[in-house]
């Protein structure tokens, strides 16, 4: 593997793990597409650092167990937005 592709692989790791955020806002921070962070943090990272996948396949867990109370409460400040507009 390219060692720039490596540095990116352990950078969104890293970011993932200390703010706990979603690959969504990985791609956001980083400029580059969620499904190339995706790619990284579940299948490259694997092979480069197995205890950072672990760590971050954690933080990913959650954030998905999380996902339809995100969505759920999106909804209802959108509509509580509306109604009073």
């Amino acid at each position: 593997m390219w060692d720039y592709i490596e540095e990116r692989v352990i950078r969104c790791a890293e970011y993932i793990i200390q703010t706990g955020c979603t690959v969504r806002a990985c791609s956001a921070r980083f400029a580059i597409s969620k499904s190339t962070v995706h790619k990284d943090v579940a299948e490259r990272l694997r092979f480069i650092d197995e205890d950072l996948y672990e760590q971050v396949r954690e933080v990913l867990s959650l954030n998905l167990s999380e996902r339809h109370i995100r969505g759920g409460e999106a909804t209802k400040a959108k509509y509580l937005r509306d109604k009073h507009a």
